[in-house]
């Protein structure tokens, strides 16, 4: 910095001599008039020398202050160290030990699984099986292999389902769900007294052929009571018997249909139309009269009559 100053200076001192010599009193300037007294050189001299330095100065550390405002200031970025965590910092869900972490998860697998199983364990619990069994058997015997489709056949098997059971449904809350979910029992509890009623009502539905076949191939001793009568060998007895009964309430269903059938190729036979197909004139016969019997409402009653 010293040595541009002295620059500059060197400069206006040199200006100064030239204007000296052409007026070494006053010089006129087109655009005004610049007094320089020649007697005072070196003083005047020092004087402009001084300004040019001030004037060369200034609009430096203006743009020195711009740019430092300009400049933005650096984000903090974090260290990354191999300090372990501590177990204060943990997530909660990580909290404890080793061994509670893996029985948290093992807890969570298990219920995962439940949830996949429970649907198909309420199937074979429960009055859906004989139900959606004569309904898909009702749709084969009209002849309509696709309709009503398979959505709505499940929708009417659920509600029904539900109005039969309603009663042991309605128990099952009260003795179990509810207090559960109150805090007031355990799952163990909670399980113990729920299947309580279900047991009840698949016993009334067991025939007693189904019972002693399941505990037969089971290999199990024979039990005293209905107590004694564990849960793997008391739900496939229960199926095998909803399964009988469906087929033959299926076989009901099927009767009057066949002999709708029969009649037609008789017909058909008889005026020497063989090569006409007896679907072709059955089936509108059979929607027709399921239509005017009434057979939605009957066969409904009847499924939901069947269970005692």
């Amino acid at each position: 910095m010293t040595r541009f100053r002295n620059a500059i200076a060197g400069v206006c001192l040199a200006m100064g001599l030239v204007t000296g010599m052409v007026s070494p009193t006053w010089a006129q300037a087109d655009d005004g008039v610049i007094a320089v007294q020649a007697g005072d050189d070196t003083s005047g001299l020092a004087d402009i020398a001084r300004d040019a330095s001030v004037m060369q100065a200034a609009p430096l550390s203006q743009a020195t202050r711009d740019a430092k405002a300009q400049v933005a200031p650096k984000p903090h970025v974090p260290r990354l160290t191999n300090r372990p965590v501590a177990k204060s910092e943990r997530a909660p869900m990580f909290a404890g030990t080793d061994t509670e972490r893996t029985s948290l998860a093992l807890r969570i697998a298990l219920g995962l699984t439940l949830l996949a199983v429970v649907p198909g364990l309420l199937v074979c619990v429960t009055a859906f099986l004989r139900i959606i069994i004569v309904l898909s058997m009702l749709r084969h015997a009209i002849g309509m292999q696709e309709t009503p489709p398979n959505t709505a056949l499940i929708g009417i098997a659920i509600f029904l389902t539900m109005f039969t059971m309603a009663p042991v449904l309605q128990t099952v809350n009260t003795t179990s769900l509810q207090p559960f979910l109150a805090g007031k029992t355990t799952p163990e509890q909670a399980y113990e007294r729920g299947i309580v009623p279900l047991r009840e009502f698949m016993v009334r539905q067991t025939r007693e052929q189904d019972l002693a076949l399941m505990i037969e191939l089971s290999k199990a001793p024979q039990p005293r009571d209905i107590n004694d009568i564990s849960n793997v060998q008391l739900i496939p007895a229960y199926m095998l018997s909803e399964l009988r009964a469906a087929f033959q309430i299926g076989f009901m269903v099927f009767l009057p249909f066949v002999l709708i059938d029969l009649i037609v190729s008789s017909l058909l036979m008889t005026l020497g139309m063989m090569m006409m197909p007896p679907a072709t004139i059955a089936l509108p016969l059979k929607i027709l009269m399921f239509i005017l019997v009434d057979g939605w409402g009957l066969l409904l009653r009847a499924l939901v009559g069947s269970f005692h």
